[in-house]
């Protein structure tokens, strides 16, 4: 069931010649955060294999979006269902802060990774395919998550659509770092990522703490809390991504240091994920059923789980040095899901669940099968150390 070939001889040739090269300038990374991931991961023994790490933070964010989905599946945590707002708050304060403190401990694990790898010397291009495509999948879980933080109120929160673009803004910061980095070679790792991950763990924490009404006032004026929480959001990323991740395109082109593509080539990894997510908000804008309020969860998650696929392809083309996708194949069942539900409204709820159990199967077959081949490829171990590392 797991044994297609997914990777060419080409890519897994790539794979051999990789270098991993990254550069974090985050003050909040370097002052606080690496000295303290430094220091923790000299008490892990060596025995843990790095990308065990890596899987129990990527485990530790799944926890936290099915508790909420077993406590809030419909996103009302803030306002309360419909017929039930004498009653607003329907989770437990334990459930925000449970979920706080996963995805923190996510957050550390993801850090600490790296480090053991390097410790015990077992750093690799697996390794870091490991932890970047499961890196795709936690930066779209994280503001799936927090939509049950603010909830689905009508005067102080934002409608499930809303929503939907905080979490396309948050998920394209993660894409446009790699469509960077097929241009350049070199990972600029952005100040948002560290922010962000403080952020929401306190967003969590805080509501643990005082209950899912805590959110619900207005910062000034007309303005609430979470209106002004999805404006830092958008404005974030058009500060500290798009306009670095374009002048160090340009830089790597002046300098000579990149791989100096010509400009038709070097848009080529924003087609496949343009197209996915123009079908998908035109679907969510377009429904007669309102299908992003009927069922959020579902078509949210759908979204989600192509965004990752799309873009660990992206992960293993900069890797590897080969030309990525141009329209991923999801492209072609999305746009017919999407035509039936506009003509066919009827079909709409068969569609969104039979396209995001589609997705989401291919997608973890594809990841179980890349690394399964890559661990062939290099003989190694994917969740074991090798005895002589472990000394």
């Amino acid at each position: 069931m797991f044994e297609y070939k997914y990777l060419t001889k080409e890519h897994l040739k790539g794979f051999n010649k990789y270098k991993y090269s990254a550069i974090d300038t985050s003050p909040l990374s370097k002052y606080v955060m690496h000295p303290t991931w430094n220091t923790i991961v000299k008490v892990i023994p060596k025995s843990i294999a790095p990308n065990l790490i890596t899987f129990a933070g990527f485990l530790c964010m799944v926890v936290a979006v099915l508790t909420l989905t077993a406590y809030d599946y419909d996103f009302y945590a803030a306002g309360g269902r419909p017929g039930l707002l004498e009653y607003p708050c329907e989770i437990p304060k334990w459930v925000f802060t449970f979920c706080g403190v996963l995805i923190f401990m996510a957050y550390h694990l993801d850090g600490i990774d790296g480090k053991q790898a390097r410790r015990i010397g077992v750093s690799g291009p697996l390794g870091e395919l490991f932890d970047h495509g499961l890196d795709s999948f936690i930066v779209f879980l994280i503001p799936y998550s927090l939509i049950s933080v603010y909830g689905r109120d009508p005067v102080f929160s934002v409608s499930c659509f809303r929503g939907f673009l905080i979490v396309l803004s948050v998920v394209m910061n993660f894409y446009v770092s790699h469509c960077e980095k097929y241009n350049t070679g070199t990972l600029y790792l952005p100040w948002s990522y560290d922010l962000s991950m403080w952020v929401s763990s306190s967003l969590f924490l805080i509501e643990g703490l005082y209950g899912p009404g805590f959110y619900k006032y207005y910062m000034f004026r007309d303005v609430t809390f979470v209106q002004a929480l999805e404006v830092l959001i958008h404005v974030m990323g058009m500060i500290t991504t798009y306009p670095v991740a374009v002048y160090n395109v340009y830089l790597s082109y002046k300098n000579r240091t990149g791989h100096r593509y010509t400009i038709l080539e070097a848009a080529r990894p924003i087609w496949s994920m343009l197209v996915m997510t123009l079908l998908v908000t035109l679907w969510a804008l377009k429904s007669d059923n309102n299908v992003i309020e009927q069922y959020p969860r579902s078509f949210i998650l759908m979204y989600g789980a192509l965004f990752s696929n799309i873009a660990c392809r992206l992960i293993i083309a900069e890797m590897t040095h080969r030309r990525c996708e141009l329209l991923s194949w999801m492209t072609w069942p999305l746009l017919a899901g999407v035509v039936t539900s506009l003509y066919l409204p009827q079909l709409e709820a068969v569609v969104v669940h039979t396209l995001l159990i589609l997705f989401l199967f291919s997608h973890v077959h594809y990841g179980v099968c890349v690394v399964k081949q890559i661990c062939n490829h290099l003989k190694i171990s994917c969740f074991t150390v090798p005895k002589e590392k472990r000394k």
